[in-house]
């Protein structure tokens, strides 16, 4: 408990002496900065692991749990703490008495078994004593004389299995006594690595609080330059900033009056194309039509021919005359009207470049941001809070670190830190030599309790060995005989020594056996700060012992559970420690008021953009002289059904090869050739002409390019008239909304703009808040020098071997006591007897027992 408060206080000293400091703590960065404390490594380990011994130890602390199954005595401390139980005064007092039994109560399985352990302590020399001397006056089994009885075989056997049992119980208990011994031997000479990885921990803390402090207000020089830097490009800030703000109702606008312009273009293009293939298949159209004509005209004057009269030729000569209907073109091309007026309406408004007035639109937009610049330059090196605010915030924050005196407050606390271990230093040579006796000690307890068992050991194995069931008991062999003296002797032993190894026992479990129940335990589930934060306990006068002590005011609720669970999660000790109580940094880092100047200052800056046109008068008379120029009006329909029909009403190579076979029917002559002839041009007129004519034209499934533009200009021509309304409308809208609404973007930008330089300010300003708060001087190596010292060093390094050295030692002490009544009572079969009983018929083999004879041997 003294060393618990020690460290409780050494906690107090910090917390006194990092009063002044006010704050200090660390963030994680903002998103635009990254600021970001750089992080703190530490030696000492936060956890401690026994290894597999640990489950020895848990076998330990079952016991004491069995023996001390009672809650914490919270109540029972608290009394004792506050001195309201003092028996060297008033022991008849009624709240004394029943603060006597209460402890009694919850002491009464450590009493128990050190009552038990102290009656151990005092018969066993007086029982060895008498036992000792009724041996000697051959009593007590001390007689050298052995009654054979019926049944005396299976009590050997009986008492030697039992005699091992106990004995392999007493080796484990003399293995735990050694392991146990080992072990705090061990962990003693850790504890100066131990206290020395602490003390580096601790230093750590105190020397890199103020290097964090100053990391803290030099990154307020990167916030500075990231601002001014914000502030230097207002171009793409403030003026991107409008620009994107408009984009989406301008841009849209604009590119739609380039889409009309690039379509103008394109029906221009369109136009032409089908216009000049229309005077080609014109051209075409004639030319097959005289071809065919003059075909025709031939074959009449073919079947003009006298034999047309003489049957059967007649017959084919008429069928031939009613078939050259035929042979007549199919289309009409001359009939389709030309499109050299809408061309010329095309060209006339292509003397605009719509093109080039959007580009003009464009250009006029895109210089926002420039023209914002401009204006800008001078009124922010104008502005009278801006520069200057931010220079004066720097200032604001340099302060605040020149009025915390960490150097001071730490050197007074670093030097308690080096008296500490000094006095450690001095002090741990002193506790390895009485260790080293401790060991020495624990050593022969162990050794003298291996001895005994050794004699066991001995006593059972020569006895065994060396017993002959047919030796009769005076005449046993001297192996056996050796067996049992082995086992006498260590029966003697057992009462010289026991009482001894029970008295270490009891004071061992005494001591080891409180100190895990009222300090170990407790300060593992924290029910031992509960009690020491019970309000008024260690000082009458103050409500809170700790924020007493810290800030003088007990009535701040300030614990030293919530301080040590704080210091186990590594926050810092501003906020650990409350500190706001006395230096509130967050009083001393409010930029509000400055803030607000800033944002005025923003919001009234005058920025005007104007004169932007999109689309001037030119360009609008452009786009409607193209809804009228009646290209939306053109019968599109008729071109498209003159290129679906056929060049001709009949196929000309069918009606070529028809009229060659009727020539063939025909006699020789004149007749027959000529028709042949005509049937062979017939074929170079489809060649020739008919061909390349379908080609350009849409017959069959061939689709030419002219029906294509043909069809598309149809497309683009349906509804032109709407789709200009439309884009003027959309023009329309885009311009309006530059000129009612481009002011109330602005200011919107503008006040977007300053909050984003002040919020480079607020953000910093709260990382610093934060960081001083929560991450500066983070005391977690606070909680681990105190958890070294209680949990590990006394708890688990002392506390744990030697409950698990008691605990061996004490089972086989008590394993003692039966082992010896055992190891007494096999002697008898196995050390040679002085006299013995008569045996009869022992030449029959009979070994049981007619009658018995006691006959003197000398």
């Amino acid at each position: 408990m003294a060393l618990l408060l020690g460290f409780l206080l050494l906690l107090l000293e910090l917390c006194g002496n990092t009063l002044s400091l006010g704050s200090r703590s660390s963030t994680e960065g903002t998103e635009v900065l990254e600021l970001e404390l750089p992080a703190t490594n530490y030696e000492t380990k936060d956890s401690y692991k026994a290894g597999p011994i640990g489950g020895l130890f848990q076998i330990v602390h079952i016991f004491l749990r069995v023996v001390q199954p009672n809650d914490f005595p919270e109540d029972i401390l608290r009394k004792i703490l506050q001195k309201k139980f003092d028996l060297s005064t008033d022991y008849e007092k009624p709240e004394n008495v029943v603060l006597t039994l209460k402890i009694i109560y919850y002491e009464i399985g450590v009493i128990i078994c050190a009552v038990l352990g102290l009656l151990f302590v005092i018969l066993m020399p007086l029982v060895g004593f008498c036992f000792g001397l009724c041996r000697c006056c051959n009593k007590c089994g001390g007689e050298m004389h052995q009654r054979q009885k019926k049944n005396g075989p299976f009590l050997r056997k009986c008492f030697a299995v039992s005699l091992l049992v106990i004995s392999i119980f007493i080796s484990i208990g003399i293995i735990y006594g050694f392991v146990a011994n080992h072990h705090l031997r061990a962990q003693i000479e850790k504890t100066r690595k131990l206290a020395d990885s602490n003390f580096r921990d601790l230093r750590t803390l105190l020397n890199g609080a103020p290097a964090e402090i100053s990391y803290i207000l030099s990154q307020y020089t990167t916030t500075k330059e990231k601002a001014f830097s914000d502030l230097d490009n207002v171009k793409s800030l403030l003026g991107g900033g409008i620009h994107e703000q408009l984009r989406p109702k301008v841009i849209p606008a604009l590119d739609d009056i380039k889409a009309m312009a690039e379509a103008i273009k394109e029906t221009k293009e369109a136009l032409l194309n089908v216009n000049n293939t229309l005077k080609e298949l014109k051209k075409s159209s004639a030319q097959l039509n005289t071809s065919l004509s003059d075909v025709k005209r031939d074959l009449e004057q073919s079947l003009n021919d006298p034999m047309c009269s003489v049957p059967p030729v007649a017959t084919t000569c008429n069928n031939i005359r009613t078939s050259l209907s035929q042979l007549d073109d199919n289309t009409n091309m001359d009939q389709l009207p030309s499109l050299d007026k809408p061309i010329d309406k095309i060209n006339d408004i292509l003397q605009t470049n719509l093109s080039s007035l959007v580009q003009q639109g464009y250009k006029s937009f895109n210089d926002i941001p420039e023209m914002v610049k401009n204006q800008t330059t001078d009124i922010i090196s104008a502005l009278p809070y801006v520069k200057s605010t931010l220079n004066s915030i720097g200032s604001d924050i340099e302060s605040i670190g020149e009025q915390i005196p960490i150097q001071d407050q730490l050197s007074n606390f670093m030097g308690y830190i080096n008296d500490t271990e000094t006095y450690i230093r001095r002090n741990l040579p002193t506790l390895e030599e009485y260790d080293s006796y401790r060991w020495l000690g624990g050593l022969v307890v162990c050794c003298l309790l291996t001895l005994v068992v050794i004699f066991y050991y001995l006593g059972l194995l020569c006895g065994t060995c060396g017993y002959d069931r047919n030796a009769t008991p005076t005449r046993r062999g001297c192996i056996s005989n050796t067996g049992g003296i082995f086992l006498m002797v260590g029966a003697g032993v057992s009462f010289l020594i026991c009482w001894i190894l029970m008295t270490i026992v009891v004071l061992t479990f005494v001591v080891g056996a409180n100190v895990e129940k009222l300090l170990c335990e407790p300060y593992q589930n924290r029910k031992l700060f509960q009690v020491l934060d019970t309000p008024y306990l260690l000082n009458e006068n103050w409500k809170h012992y700790l924020s007493g002590m810290v800030f003088n005011k007990p009535d701040i609720n300030l614990t030293f559970e919530q301080v040590y669970s704080d210091c186990k999660e590594n926050k810092g000790i501003y906020g650990t420690l409350k500190l706001e109580n006395s230096y509130n940094i967050s009083e001393h880092l409010n930029i509000q008021e400055h803030a607000g100047n800033i944002s005025n200052d923003f919001q009234n800056m005058k920025v005007n953009i104007d004169n932007i046109v999109l689309l001037d008068e030119a360009g609008r008379k452009n786009l409607m002289d193209f809804s009228f120029s009646g290209i939306d009006a053109i019968n599109y329909n008729i071109y498209l059904a003159e290129l679906s029909k056929a060049p001709t009403k009949a196929n000309l190579l069918s009606f070529a090869d028809d009229l060659e076979v009727k020539a063939n029917h025909l006699p020789h002559g004149s007749l027959k050739q000529s028709l042949k002839n005509n049937a062979q041009t017939i074929r170079t007129i489809h060649r020739s002409e008919v061909i390349p004519l379908e080609q350009s034209m849409k017959y069959g499934k061939a689709r030419s390019s002219v029906y294509q533009s043909i069809k598309e200009l149809q497309q683009k021509s349906s509804g032109l008239g709407m789709k200009v309304t439309n884009t003027l409308s959309s023009l329309d809208s885009a311009q309006d909304f530059l000129t009612t609404r481009i002011s109330s973007v602005i200011v919107e930008e503008s006040q977007k703009y300053g909050n984003t330089i002040v919020g480079y300010f607020e953000r910093y300003l709260q990382w610093v808040k934060i960081s001083i708060t929560e991450k500066i001087a983070a005391c977690k190596p606070v909680a681990t020098a105190l958890d070294s010292a209680v949990d590990v060093f006394l708890c688990s390094y002392i506390i744990d071997p030697m409950n698990l050295f008691w605990f061996g030692i004490g089972k086989a002490t008590v394993f003692l006591l039966p082992a010896l009544i055992f190891a007494v009572k096999l002697a008898k079969y196995y050390r040679r007897m002085d006299s013995e009983d008569v045996y009869e018929d022992m030449e029959n083999g009979n070994i049981g027992f007619h009658r018995h004879h006691s006959t003197q041997t000398v």
